[in-house]
């Protein structure tokens, strides 16, 4: 292989890597991100399932959106949030493996 074109493929991606990787280095935004791996959730559904408080929680959502890790879809005066790209769900999964206990599942 030609380790030119493999640097030069990496310089397209740095951006998009260090904006995801961003994204993941908050606890808020890091939980937020791993309970939508699982699913689309609402925003009262997140506040639920991760107990972080509406003004905080509006702020990490806001935070997503802008890095444009995470896709809004409106249904009535509800806002749905999903993972945007499925290799970031990928990546959480690699984390989830490496990292938690098996004995909290």
């Amino acid at each position: 292989m030609n380790t030119d074109l493999e640097i030069a493929s990496m310089h397209e991606s740095i951006d998009l890597v260090v904006t995801i990787l961003k994204s993941l280095a908050n606890p808020d935004r890091l939980l937020i991100l791993c309970h939508l791996a699982k699913q689309e959730l609402n925003v009262s559904q997140i506040e639920q399932m991760t107990q972080i408080s509406q003004p905080t929680l509006s702020q990490q959502l806001m935070m997503l959106r802008k890095s444009d890790v995470v896709t809004t879809r409106r249904e009535g005066k509800q806002i749905f949030y999903s993972i945007k790209d499925e290799k970031l769900v990928q990546v959480l999964n690699t984390l989830y493996q490496l990292y938690c206990p098996k004995n909290l599942i």
